[in-house]
């Protein structure tokens, strides 16, 4: 087993920590956003048995079996915590349901009485089952022969998650959530602080249960306006790397600030984070000059590219892997795995990375 000594301790050589400390790994380490999920039969058997999706994530045998499992079929260099985003506004007290053929519902919070029944201190209780996932999951990938995988924990980042306990549910353009932020900025402002301490507090007992990277999904930071961007999506950001940083120096964090467009420039260079998720729209020839030197790119192959397989898949694997190459990449998709994603095409894509 390879050993390497990094700020004075040994830890095993893993490709991933390699690309997010600045190397320029090739082949690149590769992982894809939901690869845990509904696209792979044995977590359709796994779903089955559960009554709903909150039991799911906070079952911590059944949550360890389906992180794992796209590990066993794929042998990929990151395994990521099977949880959701809106666990954590669901461990504030926001009442939270998912609906078959609607997604997460919450009683939305528009006034100072819905704000005031979220309870910041029965976060670090509501979330023990997920602390002790994470536990599991590191253990397994020991126990199982994945000492080279890295456990990749995560929270959805503060704007995204003040969209869905505003709006109350998902949205196209998340009206309502943007309305609140321009005519009650004191209210919104107290919601988006209440959500950098408590996800500060999430990732950081991640990080204790054993979780070796750490990942802030913005999925809908493109939907504000710039100047709002940097208030809400930029700011929130910064101080949560900032605070994990002052309590785990060696821990990365990855930031996805989806739909950015131009803006991924200053969330590069501002937020501090150690590798930027770039979205499916990104265009890595002019958006990959625009990164410091030293953040690491991940991404971003068009989901449906996947689905499609094939000819379509390779010359787009091609053309990302000829952009990145020499430069820290995590190669990934630019969203999540869909559940019509045929599994024999995602073997196929993990072994063209694997060749270049």
């Amino acid at each position: 087993m390879a050993i390497t000594f990094t700020l004075g301790r040994p830890e095993m050589t893993k490709a991933l920590l390699r690309v997010l400390r600045g190397e320029p790994v090739w082949p690149p380490p590769v992982w894809l956003m939901r690869q845990a999920g509904r696209y792979l039969p044995e977590y359709r058997a796994v779903r089955a048995t559960v009554p709903d999706f909150i039991a799911l994530c906070t079952t911590p045998d059944l949550a360890t079996e389906v992180t794992l499992q796209p590990i066993r079929r794929y042998a990929l260099d990151a395994a990521i915590l099977f949880s959701d985003i809106l666990i954590l506004p669901w461990a504030l007290g926001q009442g939270l349901a998912f609906k078959e053929g609607e997604g997460p519902v919450l009683p939305p919070i528009r006034d100072e009485a819905a704000f005031g029944l979220l309870d910041p201190s029965r976060v670090a209780r509501n979330t023990a089952p997920v602390m002790e996932t994470v536990r599991q999951i590191r253990a397994s990938l020991t126990r199982e022969g994945f000492e080279s995988t890295t456990l990749i924990g995560f929270a959805g980042a503060p704007f995204t998650v003040a969209c869905y306990m505003v709006e109350g549910s998902g949205s196209r353009d998340f009206a309502a959530t943007r309305t609140l932020a321009w005519q009650n900025p004191s209210l919104f402002d107290r919601i988006i602080e209440l959500l950098i301490e408590t996800t500060t507090q999430y990732l950081s007992a991640q990080v204790q249960a054993g979780a070796e990277v750490l990942m802030l999904f913005d999925s809908w930071a493109g939907v504000l306006a710039p100047s709002r961007f940097r208030r809400y999506v930029i700011e929130p950001t910064r101080r949560i790397v900032v605070a994990l940083r002052e309590r785990f120096p060696d821990v990365p964090v990855i930031g996805f600030p989806r739909i950015a467009g131009p803006s991924v420039e200053a969330y590069a260079h501002e937020t501090g984070v150690s590798a930027v998720g770039l979205d499916t729209a990104m265009d890595l020839a002019r958006v990959v000059p625009m990164l410091p030197e030293t953040v690491a790119a991940q991404g971003n192959l068009d989901p449906l590219a996947l689905v499609a397989g094939g000819a379509a898949m390779a010359e787009e694997t091609q053309a990302i892997l000829a952009a990145m190459r020499g430069r820290p990449f995590i190669f990934n998709l630019g969203h999540g795995i869909v559940p019509q994603t045929p599994p024999e095409h995602v073997a196929a894509l993990i072994e063209m990375v694997r060749a270049s």
